[in-house]
């Protein structure tokens, strides 16, 4: 069994929230995970259908480290603990999954872990600094890695390579089980620990699912966002093409939900072929009108305490041409809903682990009968089908996962928004923000009875929605 160290004293390096989590009720530490790692390697055909066989190939020691945010009263904590694999796209740890859905983990009462799991989270690298994801006319900001950013603290962490990322990520979610008092919880103990993963953390996802859930304990549930069509293979990450025909084994007792944007089914991430149909086990929800990461990914969720006025959100969330730095061909994707989503989405399927009852079910993005590699597009511009918000339906932009084909290349990664002129919103709101208003808020209304929009955000979201009305 692994062994555990901590709470190691002072912060964790962890860029994740610019607020302050104790004055929410949460405790904030880090613990040192260390053991004796299997890799693997295929024990027959890793075909499209996901039914991959994996067998071990060698054994390796290592030390990681694990970021625990959990309630500090006992009373407050739902019992549901959300072990998140950490992306390392740029160089260092980012919690995808946590900036996208710490709002709902927060006040609902989950402990979350942020799992350094891949061996460029400690030593350094990433996808962005070689091959052809660098664009060398304009660099992208590449973060420091724990032993760059902290020498002395993390001088203790030894990563043998991401053929050993998969069973790390095994004996994290261990260690998230031990019993309160023996674990990495303080005084509290999991009912049930869910995996999530974003983007390239959600490529390695989909290969655990398929290859290593079958061999190992495994988890209660999986939240995989903004996978590609082709995953991780069992030796890690490799830098090639991203489109793939891969689907999720759904023949494991633990239920899945697969988010995808417009950006990961017809954009950069090239995850169309690998559609499959739902069933007992697996929920696909492919979200209109979303790109990969937005303003709310790249400013807006880093001070969202739900504190904020929602004037201040706007703001945050306004459309930027430039947010690494670098003017864009359009602004990127202004539109919160991947945001509110991935909340109903983690709800659902806590439910789905914790009652047993299945997220609904939602249509996929329609293609485009001309050109089946891209949306069906409505009279406006916005894709149609997919699960539908206000954000799409009563619009003042056309806000997409695509649209940034001639801007540097990470641009891709952040669709576009193009807003409304006066005429076309005049057209469509006579009385200017009152008919908007009320047509937003009823939208928004069905969603929630949906099941694509938590009650919970309702009143924030009609907000919003009125001081982010243009004029």
């Amino acid at each position: 069994m692994s062994s555990l160290s901590g709470p190691i004293e002072g912060d964790p390096k962890l860029i994740s929230t610019f607020f302050d989590l104790g004055a929410l009720g949460y405790v904030a530490e880090e613990y040192f995970l260390s053991g004796d790692a299997r890799s693997y390697e295929t024990a027959g055909e890793t075909g499209d259908d996901g039914r991959w066989q994996a067998r071990e190939s060698g054994r390796a020691p290592f030390t990681t480290r694990m970021v625990v945010y959990r309630p500090a009263d006992p009373a407050a904590f739902n019992g549901s603990v959300v072990l998140e694999w950490l992306n390392v796209t740029a160089g260092a740890d980012a919690p995808a999954g946590w900036l996208t859905t710490h709002r709902h983990l927060l006040r609902a009462g989950f402990a979350w872990i942020g799992v350094s799991v891949q061996r460029v989270s400690v030593e350094g690298g990433g996808i962005l600094t070689t091959g052809s994801a660098r664009d060398d006319a304009h660099p992208p900001i590449v973060l420091p890695a724990l032993k760059q950013s902290d020498a002395g603290r993390y001088a203790a962490l030894a990563h043998p390579g991401d053929a050993f990322a998969l069973d790390i990520f095994t004996q994290a979610g261990a260690a998230a089980r031990r019993p309160g008092g023996s674990g990495v919880l303080g005084p509290l103990t999991a009912s049930r620990v869910l995996a999530m993963g974003q983007s390239q953390s959600a490529a390695y996802l989909v290969t655990y699912v398929n290859a290593i859930a079958p061999i190992a304990d495994g988890f209660d549930g999986y939240l995989i966002h903004g996978r590609p069509g082709r995953p991780a293979h069992l030796a890690g990450w490799r830098h090639e093409a991203l489109a793939g025909g891969v689907r999720v084994r759904t023949d494991g007792a633990a239920p899945i939900l697969v988010l995808q944007s417009e950006t990961d089914v017809f954009g950069v991430l090239a995850s169309l072929g690998s559609r499959q149909p739902d069933d007992d086990r697996l929920r696909l929800w492919e979200v209109a009108g979303a790109a990969h990461a937005d303003t709310y990914t790249m400013a807006g969720a880093f001070s969202d305490s739900g504190g904020l006025s929602a004037g201040e959100l706007a703001t945050l969330l306004a459309p930027k041409t430039a947010p690494l730095g670098v003017a864009y061909e359009a602004p990127i994707n202004s539109g919160p809903q991947q945001h509110y989503v991935a909340q109903a989405a983690l709800a659902a399927l806590d439910r789905w682990a914790r009652e047993g009852a299945p997220p609904p079910v939602a249509d996929r993005l329609f293609r485009d009968p001309d050109d089946p590699s891209a949306p069906r597009l409505d009279r406006h511009g916005i894709a149609t089908g997919g699960v539908r918000t206000p954000w799409v339906d009563v619009p003042v932009a056309v806000l997409s996962g695509l649209g940034q084909e001639r801007s540097p290349r990470p641009a891709m990664l952040f669709g576009s928004t193009h807003p409304f002129d006066a005429a076309t919103l005049a057209a469509l709101y006579p009385s200017g923000p009152a008919d908007y208003c009320a047509a937003f808020q009823a939208s928004a209304e069905r969603t929630v009875a949906a099941g694509f929009l938590l009650a919970e955000d309702l009143e924030e979201i009609v907000a919003l929605a009125a001081a982010s009305f243009p004029g």
